[in-house]
């Protein structure tokens, strides 16, 4: 058995051993848990804002519909699309700022205990 074989197996069984919990990956996990959320939202409202907005300048060149009715709707449309993309960096900040909140005790408390150590 060469030494090449040794690695690889001792990096097979590394994955099927029970893994420990140290306190920065417990940090990270708590970092996560606090933004996750705000990240999450922030994205689909984007996105939804975003196509919203891009139906409505279909609508309003004549891409989906033609007359001055499709175009009044697309302008519409674009305009509460602008809206969404508007709000959404607001409230991202907002949920950002209430999961940090939520989880900010433990954070501290867990990044003092790994400072001083």
């Amino acid at each position: 058995m060469n030494n090449l074989d040794k690695v690889y197996a001792e990096s097979v069984a590394k994955d099927y051993m029970p893994k420990e919990t140290s306190k920065l990956r417990q940090l990270k996990k708590l970092d996560d848990k606090a933004k996750k959320p705000a990240f999450i939202t922030a994205l689909s409202v984007g996105i939804v804002g975003a196509l919203i907005l891009g139906t409505g300048m279909c609508f309003s060149m004549g891409v989906l519909g033609s007359g001055i009715a499709a175009m009044v709707f697309g302008i519409i449309l674009g305009i509460i699309g602008i809206a969404i993309c508007i709000i959404n960096y607001p409230l991202y900040l907002k949920l950002l700022k209430k999961g940090k909140s939520m989880y900010a005790y433990e954070i501290i408390e867990l990044a003092k205990e790994i400072a001083e150590e």
